[in-house]
């Protein structure tokens, strides 16, 4: 696995890693990245100290939260040509370790409540500037309940990042397929 690394703040990298999910426009891939450092701001983390923010996105053409734009009564509407859903998460640790929830969970928990659950890309944003920050394992098997074949930004806070798909994050993974072989 090449170790591949991208500074965002240059907005002209195509999302063309090998992956049969669509393609990512600059604008997207932006708007992504920034939503999970818009995220990260959220978190609750008051023993690690350590935030982070996720960011998912799908194709069914809408956003789901974090839009520039809000309507009445708090309904977000999007007037964007970049118009995808989106759903942002943070970490929520609890005084009882074990029932702290990942930024990366939190956001597809959020995304399968409201009915989502094609996902085509996820972004990570921490404040941690030595490294890239990756999911946990437990946040990789939750993300490959919902597939193989979708793209994981993992940043860090000067504006790089590295690409892989979930299939490089989680190599011979179980998923839901294998349940149906009994």
């Amino acid at each position: 696995m090449a170790h591949v690394q991208y500074d965002c703040s240059q907005g002209s990298h195509l999302n063309t890693i090998n992956s049969s999910a669509s393609p990512m426009g600059a604008e997207q891939i932006q708007l992504l990245l920034h939503m999970c450092k818009e995220a990260k701001k959220s978190a609750y983390c008051p023993y690690s100290n350590f935030p982070v923010g996720a960011a998912l996105l799908t194709g069914d053409g809408k956003f789901f939260s974090a839009c520039p734009v809000v309507g009445d009564f708090g309904v977000l509407l999007c007037l964007c040509q970049i118009c995808f859903f989106t759903s942002a998460g943070c970490n929520v640790e609890n005084a009882s370790s074990p029932l702290t929830v990942c930024a990366e969970r939190t956001a597809i928990q959020k995304a399968v409540s409201e009915g989502n659950m094609n996902f085509r890309a996820m972004a990570i944003a921490s404040n941690s500037e030595e490294d890239f920050i990756v999911p946990c394992g437990a946040c990789r098997q939750v993300m490959r309940e919902f597939g193989r074949d979708w793209v994981i930004y993992m940043t860090k806070p000067d504006g790089t990042y590295i690409i892989r798909t979930l299939e490089e994050l989680l190599p011979l993974s179980f998923g839901p397929e294998n349940l149906k072989k009994f």
